[in-house]
C-alpha cells in the first residue's frame, strides 16, 4: 500500500508499523527524534500497525508539545515500575502527564522522603539503560480486572467500572503492567532526561471523602539541555514565590484562625491594591463604563433561575435569613441585570457597561488552595456589557484592543484560547453558534491567533481566554470574555427597538485582570516583587546618616509627599548600609541618602534599585525625576494616567 510520510510518497507492506512508515519517509536524523506517529488527529505507538484507512503519517518529534506529552507519560509509568521494585506493598493509582511534567499517585503506608526519591530516581535511571520495550496488550474486562486483582492492585477494577468498555490496553514494560490508553515511547531508553521533584497529598478522585494518596511530581523533557533550562527556571520561579515575597514585602498573609484561602491584606498591600483598583476604575470610566455595585447576598431563587444552582452549585456557599435561602455570590452578573431591569431601555441606550471590583466567593477544595493563585474570596474586575446583536463585533473587538493596552502596560505578552461548548451547559445550540462565531469574527479582525480549547467554555456561553506569559516564560489565565444569550432570556431582559417592539439583548461578562489577588500574585512573580515605580508602594525612601539631618529629613518628605511621591523616611539609629540593603530586599524604587554634605547642599543622593545611580540631585530634580519614572510606562503605551 501506498501513504505519504511528511510529505513523501512511501510505499508499504500489508501490517507495516508506523515505525516501517516513519523509517522510510524520513531521514535517518529525523526518525531518531521521533517518539510517535499521528494519523490525522490520533498519536500512535511507532510499533502499531498503519491503521485502514490511513493516507497520511506525520512524525511526533520528541522537542514538540505532543511528543513531550509522550514521553512525559512514559516517565510516568518508569517512575511507578521504580516504586513498585522499591516498594512492593505500594499501590498503583493513576499517572498522567500534565504541563511540563508527570505525576502518579500511590497508596503506601508511610509518607515518601526526599532519600526515597532519589532511590526511585536511581532505579529509573537503571530501567532506562536496561532499554526495556514498551509492549501494548488488550484485554477483556474481565481478564484485566483478574489481572490486577491478583497483583494486589485495587483501585484498577474501579477504575475499569466507571469506564464503561468491556475491552482494555495494558501497557507493560519489564514486570511493570498498567493500566493504560497510552501512546508511549518505543523503549525506556528513549526517556533521556528527567527529575523527580516532589511528594504531595492527594485524594483519590479528588474526593476529600475519599483516602489520601501520595503524588510523586516530575518532569521530562527531550534532552539534557531542556532539563537543565526548565530547573532553572524552578529554581528562578522560588526566588519569586509571591507568598515569600508577600512576607518579605509586608504586603498580606494568611492565616489559620481566619480560613484557608482567605487572604489578609497589611498596610503596603492594600496600597498596593488601592492604586490598581483606582487605575482600572479611571480606565473604565474613560471608555464608557459606569461603576455599580451588588450585594455580596441574593436570593437562591435567583441563583436557581440563572442556572447556577444547577451546574455551580457545589463552588458556592449558601445560608439562611429569616427562613429564607440565599446564595453568596460566586460572581457579579445576577446583580448587574436586576440594575439594568431599572428601566426601560431603548436601543439608543445600549450597549450599557457595568463594572464593579466585586468580592465574590468560591469553594475551592482545599488541595487546590495557593497563596493568592486559588482562594477561595477574591475581588474580580468584573464587567457585563448589554448590548444589541448587532453591536456585539464592535465590543469584542474594543475589549480587545483595551486587554492589550492593559497587559503591555505590565509588560505582559500573551496567548488567546477561544473556548467552546461543555458538555453540561445551559441554551439553545442556535445561540451557542452565534456566540461561538461572534468571539470567532471579532478575534480574527482583530488579528489575533488563537488556539480552539474544545468543551471548555463557560456553562452559559463560549468564551476567549487571555493566557500571560511572566518573564520567566509561564503562563497564567487571568482575562476571559464570554458571550451570552441564555441569562437576558432567562431573566427577561429587553430593549425597545426602532421598530417600537421589545427586543432580546446579548450579555457579554468580561474580566481583564481576572481576580485581583491574582493578578497581584502573578504580577509579583512576574516583577520578582520590584513593582513599576507608578504601582509600587512605597516609591521612595529617605535614609539619614545621623541624627543631625533630621530635620532636613523631615522637609524633604513633607516635599516629596505634596507632589504625590509615596515616600517614607528611615530615620533609626542604625548604619547606613544595613539600611540600604534593607530598602533593596524591600525592592524600592529610590533610596535618598542624606548625610551632612546633602543637608549642606539642599540635595539628596539618589541611589536605584536597578543600579543607576544619579548621584547627587536637588529635592526638586529628585521629585521630577520620581515623577517622570512613574509615567514614563502610559508615555510610551500611549495611555495617560492622573497621579
Amino acid at each position: 500500500m501506498q501513504i505519504e510520510v511528511a510529505g513523501n510518497p512511501v510505499e508499504l507492506a500489508e501490517g507495516a508499523s508506523c515505525a516501517d512508515a516513519l523509517q522510510k519517509g524520513l531521514s535517518k536524523k529525523q526518525f531518531k527524534m521521533v517518539v510517535a506517529a499521528k494519523c490525522e488527529d490520533t498519536i500512535l505507538d511507532m510499533s502499531t500497525a498503519v491503521p485502514t484507512p490511513c493516507t497520511t503519517i506525520e512524525p511526533v518529534f520528541a522537542d514538540s508539545e505532543e511528543g513531550l506529552g509522550v514521553i512525559r507519560h512514559s516517565a510516568a509509568h518508569l517512575m511507578a515500575e521504580a516504586v513498585k521494585k522499591l516498594f512492593p506493598t505500594a499501590k498503583v493509582t493513576i499517572g498522567p502527564a500534565i504541563q511540563d511534567g508527570f505525576y502518579y499517585d500511590f497508596d503506601y503506608e508511610r509518607p515518601f522522603t526526599p532519600e526515597d526519591l532519589e532511590a526511585i530516581e536511581k532505579e529509573m535511571l537503571s530501567s532506562v539503560g536496561a532499554n526495556k520495550d514498551f509492549v501494548r496488550s488488550t484485554m477483556s474486562k474481565d481478564e484485566a480486572k483478574k489481572l490486577f486483582s491478583d497483583m494486589g492492585e485495587d483501585y484498577k477494577p474501579e477504575i475499569m467500572d466507571d469506564l464503561g468498555v468491556d475491552e482494555f490496553s495494558i501497557y507493560t514494560q519489564g514486570d511493570f503492567a498498567d493500566l493504560c490508553r497510552g501512546p508511549h515511547v518505543a523503549r525506556t531508553g528513549m526517556i533521556k532526561a528527567f527529575k523527580l521533584l516532589s511528594v504531595a497529598g492527594a485524594y483519590w478522585r479528588g474526593d476529600e471523602k475519599n483516602k489520601q494518596l501520595q503524588r510523586i511530581y516530575g518532569t521530562a523533557w527531550q534532552d539534557p539541555k531542556a532539563l537543565k533550562k526548565y530547573l532553572h527556571r524552578l529554581e528562578e520561579a522560588k526566588k519569586r514565590d509571591h507568598r515569600k515575597l508577600g512576607k518579605q514585602l509586608d504586603l498580606f498573609s494568611f492565616n489559620d484562625e481566619v480560613g484557608p484561602g482567605m487572604s489578609l491584606w497589611h498596610p503596603k498591600g492594600m496600597l498596593l491594591r488601592a492604586i490598581l483598583e483606582d487605575f482600572e476604575r479611571k480606565e473604565h470610566l474613560k471608555r464608557g463604563y459606569d461603576l455599580v455595585q451588588g450585594p455580596l447576598i441574593l436570593k437562591r431563587e435567583m441563583w436557581e433561575k440563572s442556572g447556577h444552582y444547577e451546574n455551580y452549585r457545589e463552588n458556592m456557599y449558601f445560608t439562611e435569613i429569616d427562613d429564607q435561602a440565599y446564595g453568596i455570590k460566586p460572581m457579579n452578573c445576577l446583580a448587574h441585570m436586576i440594575i439594568y431591569k431599572r428601566k426601560t431601555m431603548s436601543y439608543r441606550d445600549l450597549p450599557q457597561r457595568y463594572f464593579e471590583l466585586g468580592v465574590v466567593h468560591r469553594h475551592e477544595k482545599s488541595g487546590v488552595l495557593h497563596g493568592l493563585m486559588r482562594v477561595r474570596t477574591f475581588t474580580q474586575d468584573d464587567a457585563h456589557l448589554i448590548c444589541r446583536p448587532d453591536q456585539i463585533s464592535k465590543e469584542i473587538i474594543d475589549l480587545i484592543k483595551f486587554y492589550q493596552d492593559i497587559y503591555s502596560l505590565f509588560d505582559y505578552e500573551f496567548d488567546v484560547e477561544l473556548s467552546t461548548r461543555p458538555e453540561k451547559s445551559i441554551g439553545s445550540d442556535e445561540d451557542w453558534e452565534v456566540a461561538t462565531e461572534a468571539l470567532r469574527e471579532a478575534l480574527n479582525e482583530s488579528g489575533m491567533e488563537y488556539a480552539i480549547n474544545e468543551g471548555d467554555g463557560a456553562f452559559y456561553g463560549p468564551k476567549i481566554d487571555f493566557h500571560l506569559r511572566d518573564s520567566i516564560g509561564r503562563s497564567w489565565q487571568c482575562g476571559t470574555i464570554q458571550v451570552d444569550f441564555t441569562l437576558p432570556e432567562r431573566f427577561d431582559i429587553v430593549y425597545v427597538g426602532e421598530d417600537g417592539e421589545k427586543h432580546r439583548p446579548v450579555m457579554i461578562h468580561r474580566a481583564m485582570l481576572g481576580s485581583i489577588e491574582r493578578f497581584i500574585g502573578v504580577l509579583t512573580e512576574h516583577c520578582a516583587g520590584a513593582y513599576p515605580v507608578w504601582l509600587a508602594p512605597v516609591q521612595a525612601r529617605l535614609l539619614n546618616v545621623t541624627d543631625a539631618q533630621l530635620d532636613f529629613v523631615n522637609e524633604a518628605k513633607t516635599l516629596f509627599a505634596s507632589k504625590g511621591i509615596r515616600i517614607e523616611a528611615d530615620t533609626r539609629n542604625e548604619k547606613l548600609g544595613y539600611k540600604i540593603r534593607e530598602a533593596q530586599v524591600e525592592k524600592i524604587p529610590y533610596m535618598l541618602v542624606i548625610g551632612d554634605k546633602e543637608v549642606e547642599a539642599g540635595c539628596v543622593n539618589i541611589r536605584s534599585r536597578d543600579g543607576e545611580d544619579p548621584g547627587l540631585v536637588s529635592l526638586e530634580e529628585a521629585v521630577q525625576l520620581i515623577l517622570d519614572a512613574a509615567k514614563a510606562p502610559f508615555e510610551t503605551g500611549g495611555m495617560s494616567y492622573s497621579f
